[in-house]
């Protein structure tokens, strides 16, 4: 067995290239000697190594299948919500998707053999500790992932020995809220008793990490309780509160999202990254770099998942560059931002509030997606970019807007134009030669490899009016094969922490240790950091709005959709929309407009209630109660 290389917080743990099969599958696990194994550092290390490559760490290999799928899916958990559409593919969540029960209990009985050995161990207190500490975070880890999937599950907290009785080995469902508050006291465990560093910088679990690892699922559970009432299930499983929390205990949870945040907050260990920006161009970049190379990042970046073997990479660079940047790659441009997320995006010049792009003085402007009126009064602009003059600097960091540079290319984004008479030519058409001499294309070129939107070729151009950027390698041209982009993940930042500590006192009402004047703080330092001026309050939306633009692509958007019970009606019969530039030649010298639409090829979407939770696999042979509806 080959081991990918994984990174957690400051340094690398180890490189596991060599077969473990001498060490691992000698006997089975359950029969290991401990301190054979787990008092050789060596063979900790090795052990460790395997449980965090379990680990189900939502990262750029984390797609509709599960995780670590290196070839071939493309589709991610982005594709799904209101943040972006594939280029090509034309499906939906199902229930099918995003399961983690066998591996995820594989994890946890590796984790158990290793945390079972531990008392027996002819090692220093302190080497237990830090074992004990490492230990219960995995299985925090993993039974978080568990439980915000299914509901309540088995707690299984030690090795099962099969001694001729399966009966015996059948362990119920607890209900969801045992079930987080298992989460919880394993992330108690491990921020007693892991180090705030490692000895050597080794890349591993720390405090912090634990912590704000608490502070995500504390969220996750609080908002179950919140707003579990806005999508009430029925059956067996919802009368045993085996799915949903009772609402009473949303401000427990709330408190224990506070207290893991203000852990790391008050231990001067985090920051944001450049967090005071001289302008908002500076601002753009900073939060690019970000992601490009957290490494550069550490004072921000508390958990990090790295890649540093070529064929053990991921895909973000192949399949989520524009087309005019591939690099010869056949499948790029799959990564399409959807007009719902690009109007969430404030402008500096109205702080506070959502600014969607207006492309014409019609009172109805924003919410008319019927295409090209020649009766409307549309603003016109030089350059396609211009429409989003002012704009948070973060849009500008994450998505590639048509007109803008990427990677010293221009990136061409039009779908069409209208002829001097009027007529339209709108996706599709042939060219046509103006008077000036001068022949207009569809798409923006007759070479399919100069433009980058809205060409039905292949699946390879966007058809939102934008591509994707945030996470890619802007330094480096895409390397042709799949798995060699090696940019690191973060999973836990320093931002998150803030914002999970503001939507906490804002939903709960809070008011203990000056949580509101430092929710406000944490809220206001995270939107300097993006460039602004002015303060805004704290309230629920704006937490809220500020969370889905500092978060986007992060794999948040989906499970806050989830926890917080509104995916069912923001999908709803729904399709996501799309902003055409369109190149005016009614007007001289010609000009961008540009169309809301419905997004192009697209399809309508609705989220089963059902979904909330996944299907329980294998009840027929472990008694199991089956969630809801399935």
């Amino acid at each position: 067995m080959n081991y990918k290389k994984y990174i957690v917080p400051l340094i690398a743990i180890a490189s596991i290239t060599t077969s473990c099969s001498r060490v691992l599958d000698l006997k089975p696990l359950d029969k290991l000697d401990g301190n054979a194994m787990f008092s050789d550092p060596q063979g900790v290390k090795l052990y460790m190594a395997n449980l965090y490559y379990q680990l189900p760490v939502e990262d750029f290999n984390f797609l509709r299948g599960g995780f670590n799928d290196w070839i071939g899916e493309n589709m991610v958990m982005a594709h799904f919500t209101d943040e972006a559409t594939h280029s090509e593919y034309s499906a939906f969540y199902n229930p099918e998707n995003n399961h983690w029960w066998e591996k995820g209990y594989k994890l946890i009985r590796d984790v158990n053999i290793f945390s079972n050995a531990v008392p027996d161990l002819k090692i220093t207190e302190d080497e237990k500790k830090k074992m004990i500490g490492e230990s219960a975070f995995i299985k925090a880890y993993s039974y978080f992932a568990l439980v915000k999937r299914y509901g309540g599950i088995p707690l299984i907290d030690h090795v099962q020995q099969y001694e001729g009785d399966v009966e015996v080995l059948k362990v119920p469902r607890s209900t969801e809220k045992e079930s987080w508050d298992f989460v919880m006291n394993q992330c108690d465990i491990a921020i007693l008793n892991l180090p705030e560093t490692w000895p050597g910088g080794e890349r591993r679990a720390t405090k912090w990490v634990a912590a704000a690892l608490k502070s995500r699922a504390a969220l996750h559970a609080a908002s179950i309780a919140k707003f579990g009432e806005n999508a009430i299930l029925s059956g067996d499983a919802a009368s045993r509160k085996l799915v949903g929390i009772d609402k009473m205990y949303a401000n427990d949870y709330y408190r224990k999202v506070i207290e893991a945040s203000e852990l790391i907050m008050s231990s001067n260990e985090y920051s944001l990254y450049k967090p005071n920006p001289a302008s908002p161009e500076e601002a753009a970049e900073n939060y690019r770099k970000l992601f490009e190379d957290p490494n550069a990042a550490l004072e921000e970046a508390i958990f990090i998942k790295g890649y540093t073997k070529l064929d053990f990479g991921h895909n973000y660079d192949i399949y989520f560059n524009p087309a005019q940047t591939s690099n010869g790659w056949p499948h790029p441009g799959r990564m399409n931002p959807a007009l719902e997320l690009v109007d969430l995006y404030e402008s500096y010049t109205q702080p506070g509030v959502s600014t969607p792009v207006r492309t014409s003085s019609a009172a109805n402007d924003i919410t008319d997606y019927r295409g090209f009126d020649a009766g409307k009064n549309y603003y016109h602009f030089d350059n396609p970019y211009d429409i989003f003059k002012n704009k948070d600097a973060r849009l500008w960091g994450s998505i590639i807007l048509p007109g803008t540079n990427w990677k010293q290319t221009e990136i061409v984004i039009q779908a069409g134009f209208i002829k001097p008479d009027g007529t339209p030519q709108i996706l599709s058409g042939n060219p046509y030669t103006h008077t000036d001499g001068k022949t207009y294309h569809i798409f923006g070129s007759s070479d399919r490899t100069q433009y980058s939107g809205f060409d039905s070729y292949g699946g390879n151009y966007t058809r939102t009016g934008f591509a994707f950027k945030k996470f890619l390698n802007a330094q480096e041209p895409v390397v042709y094969g799949y798995s060699k982009s090696l940019t690191d993940y973060i999973d836990f930042r320093y931002a998150e922490v803030l914002l999970n500590y503001a939507e906490a006192v804002a939903e709960s009402g809070i008011t203990d240790n000056g949580a509101v004047a430092k929710a406000t703080d944490a809220l206001n330092a995270i939107r300097r950091r993006a460039g602004h001026t002015q303060n805004i309050s704290l309230t629920a939306a704006n937490v809220y709005r500020e969370r889905r633009i500092e978060l986007a692509f992060e794999n948040k958007r989906f499970w806050d959709l989830i926890r917080r019970r509104e995916y069912h009606t923001l999908f709803d019969n729904t399709i996501v929309h799309a902003l055409l530039p369109v190149i005016d030649l009614r007007v001289t010298p010609a000009k961008y407009i540009f169309l809301r639409t419905e997004v192009p090829r697209g399809w309508r979407y609705t989220f089963d209630m059902r979904q909330y939770y996944r299907y329980i696999p294998g009840i027929g042979s472990n008694n199991l109660i089956q969630n809801p509806q399935y």
